[in-house]
């Protein structure tokens, strides 16, 4: 039975740096100290912002300081606990750095009441007035669209105070998927055991092994069926705190209110729904053409990332980092050498997996940081493709954060899943282009079906049921842990059709194996539109010239200050249409064309 390392064994080079933050657990206690004393700072302009540009000014750079310093102690803390959950000393400071950002928030709640007491032709005068609010200028403009949902500042400030009890159900989820679920071992078709973790469930489903792959899937699927009612309640509190947040900003639903934020008109998220329910008939084919290859008489669910090539890549970590330097050259000698110095010399990723880590992946730092990337390395082709994803995430944060202030720093989920898709479809093309041996293609196409099975088959059902359970939940219907497996156990025979063997329970409870994602807020279908958006810029870029790259360097240097919607465009892509979405399913089929070619040509 192979296990997994402890952290402590993992070598230091496959660690990220955590110390390039805050050099020891010590400064960062004095780091939470001085948090503690800005945020009492700050009540001091509360009810004076109405004095003139000078004080707005003053009060405006107090804020951005604070969450800039807030900011660093959450990365600290949230990188130790992720990679071992299991460490108490590490959860502790995770949920202190928690309690800390609600505090910070409900300090400053009574900015944006006040701003709009002011009145926006005021403000507007003292922009022009005061240089230090210049900046604002794009601020101001969503505060007064949004202004409609901003409520009092006693409301705000309410508001703000349960944002830290509020992360209780998704908290709860997280620990019982990360640290308490118990799996029982895979069993391959030799009778050898196989750990089953977060961190290895992945690579088990791709095996060429139909027993393992089967064992490790009912493992898992088993694992969360005995915990399902304890996690049906934390979602369903999740997804009663969005019904509530959107009812206290005074939207009609909760989809309204979650898209709003961005400015997204909510016909986008239904673009989503309509053009995959649109398409099934396309992963109905591939269903086919997989039990076909495979040749079986039954496919099955855990069958759907069994490996179609002989010989299947191993690529270590050093190769990984070279492919995707190569492959991103296009995007310019700053772009590549600022990744690599990431990837090899500032220790941005936390590489390999390890005994209670973080499932899953994902790029995350603040001004001030690293963009720090957490992943689990398994030396294959899709741990590459993850690796381009994350840093894709990590050069748009790089980006922004030379570019914009404070203010602008953070940017949508919206726009964040473009970057990420984006240097996966570039890595992709250029391995398809420098591998054109039969096993590397038909690895490579399996790479990207596992890609878009996750964002164009997986994550589109779950914006379905994410739709639907808000809609119950706004109704005044209970969730249940049946209620919620009945649900999407439908919405994926959808998918699935007559070509997949379903089982019910198993497949139903997927809801429960998404303890971040569905608690995000309508978070999910942003995937769909990021890679659609991803391709059509990717090919923008590499049909173009300089012009086309400068707008796509714009494009992840603009961070918040503009729209998502707007600096799309302003990049090449109207993502207010469904076209983008189309064309990717287009290239979806392509993928299915090329790979049924290479089947049926053989060796």
């Amino acid at each position: 039975m192979v296990e997994l390392k402890r952290r402590e064994e993992i070598s230091e080079q496959f660690k990220w740096d955590t110390y390039s933050v805050f050099p020891s657990n010590e400064v960062w206690e004095e780091a939470v100290l001085q948090l503690k004393a800005e945020i009492g700072s700050i009540a001091a302009y509360s009810g004076r912002l109405s004095q003139g540009a000078q004080v707005l000014s003053e009060a405006l750079e107090a804020v951005m300081n604070l969450y800039r310093n807030m900011g660093k102690i959450i990365i600290y803390a949230s990188n130790f606990h992720n990679v071992d959950t299991a460490d108490g000393e590490a959860a502790g400071r995770d949920s202190r750095s928690m309690a800390l950002y609600a505090q910070v928030a409900a300090a400053t709640a009574f900015l944006e009441p006040e701003l709009i007491a002011i009145g926006f032709d005021t403000l507007r005068q003292w922009l022009d007035e005061e240089p230090g609010l210049a900046v604002y200028s794009h601020f101001v403009d969503d505060l007064e669209r949004k202004q409609a949902h901003v409520r009092t500042p006693e409301i705000e400030e309410l508001l703000g105070l349960v944002r830290e009890p509020f992360e209780t159900a998704s908290s709860i989820h997280g620990i019982l998927a990360d640290a308490d679920l118990v799996f029982e071992p895979a069993i391959d078709s030799t009778g050898k055991s196989h750990e089953v973790a977060q961190g290895t469930i992945d690579a088990l489903l791709m095996s060429e092994d139909r027993e393992l792959r089967r064992t490790a899937w009912q493992s898992y699927s088993d694992a969360h069926l005995a915990h399902q009612h304890s996690m049906a309640a934390c979602l369903s509190g999740g997804v009663k705190q969005d019904v509530f947040m959107a009812r206290a900003r005074l939207f009609d639903s909760a989809v309204e209110a979650a898209l709003d934020a961005n400015n997204i008109p909510v016909a986008v998220y239904y673009n989503v729904v309509d053009t995959f329910k649109a398409n099934l008939p396309l992963w109905h084919r591939y269903w086919r053409l997989l039990r076909k290859a495979l040749g079986y008489e039954k496919l099955h669910v855990y069958d759907i990332k069994a490996p179609l090539s002989a010989d299947k890549p191993v690529v270590s970590f050093d190769q990984a980092a070279t492919w995707v330097s190569a492959a991103l050259a296009p995007l310019g000698e700053n772009y590549v050498g600022t990744l690599r110095k990431g990837l090899l010399e500032q220790r941005w990723v936390d590489v390999m997996p390890n005994k209670n880590k973080r499932a899953g992946a994902y790029s995350y730092g603040m001004p001030g940081t690293f963009p720090f990337v957490l992943m689990s390395f398994t030396d294959d082709l899709e741990s590459v493709s993850t690796l381009a994803h994350e840093l894709g995430h990590s050069m748009h944060s790089y980006h922004t954060w030379e570019t914009q202030p404070q203010v602008y720093s953070d940017y949508s989920i919206f726009v964040a899943e473009v970057p990420s898709n984006f240097n996966q479809a570039v890595v992709r093309d250029y391995l398809f282009e420098h591998h054109p041996e039969r096993d590397f293609q038909i690895a490579l196409i399996e790479e990207a079906m596992s890609n878009f099975h996750r964002y164009f088959f997986l994550m589109p059902t779950l914006a379905r049921f994410e739709l639907e359970i808000h809609e119950r939940v706004e109704r005044g219907e209970a969730l249940t842990a049946d209620s919620m497996n009945d649900l999407l156990a439908s919405l994926f025979a959808e998918g699935y059709g007559d070509e997949v063997e379903m089982d019910h329970d198993r497949i139903g409870v997927t809801w429960a194996e998404f303890p971040t994602h569905l608690y995000s807020n309508f978070y999910v279908y942003q995937y769909t539109t990021g890679i659609a958006g991803a391709h059509a810029l990717a090919n923008r870029v590499l049909d173009g010239g300089a012009a086309e790259l400068q707008d796509y360097i714009d494009f992840i240097s603009a961070g918040s200050a503009m729209y998502p919607l707007d600096a799309l465009k302003h990049a090449g892509v109207d993502m207010t249409s469904p076209a983008p979405i189309q064309a990717a399913f287009d290239y979806l089929g392509g993928l299915i064309d090329r790979l049924e070619e290479l089947i049926e040509r053989g060796d």
